[in-house]
């Protein structure tokens, strides 16, 4: 793929009255062939996952890895000081006794699986993002109050600027912005 030049369109922002009319305009576009699109809303609308096809979840294996890891690491790190540096004989008991390490081995699971989710979904979500194409159209602001957008990308293999422009006009979009790169 060729690198973009500053000026080249990032892809085309439709703009709908409501939940249900961008519900319907992503079913169209993704019926259409359309793969690379992104909807925007104030608030989270069923099913425009699915619709627009988000594309599986890696959160799940990034949380148990993390728990894995600081639960591992939470008890090697008991028994090395434990049992291997600094061993201490106390009434016969054995110097590796697992069962005592068990609340810190859970509390270090809990921390790091939580610690691995939180930074896991900052990374999966590309954040902190202070810029991103969208914000170069004027009416994307209303995107946090009443806007319901969809932007069709100008990566996608079905992308042709006019005839994109005509398909989302056709789904009843209210307007239709280029999103300038």
């Amino acid at each position: 793929m060729k690198a973009k030049r500053r000026d080249e369109l990032y892809g085309l922002l439709a703009e709908f009255d409501g939940p249900q009319a961008l519900l319907e305009a992503a079913r169209g576009a993704s019926e259409a062939g359309y793969r690379c699109m992104e909807a925007y809303t104030p608030f989270p609308v069923e099913e425009i996952s699915e619709v627009i096809g988000a594309r599986r979840l890696w959160m799940p294996l990034i949380v148990l890895v993390g728990g894995i890891c600081g639960g591992l690491g939470g008890f090697f790190m008991q028994y090395y000081a434990a049992g291997l540096h600094y061993p201490l004989n106390i009434g016969g008991r054995p110097l590796w006794s697992w069962p005592a390490f068990i609340p810190i081995t859970f509390e270090l699971t809990v921390l790091v699986g939580a610690l691995s989710g939180a930074l896991g979904m900052l990374a999966l979500n590309g954040l902190p993002q202070p810029y991103h194409p969208v914000f170069n159209v004027e009416r994307f602001k209303r995107a946090t109050q009443n806007g319901f957008f969809l932007c069709v990308e100008a990566a996608d293999p079905k992308f042709e600027r006019e005839e994109t422009r005509r398909f989302l006009a056709g789904l009843h979009a209210r307007e239709v912005h280029d999103v300038k790169d």
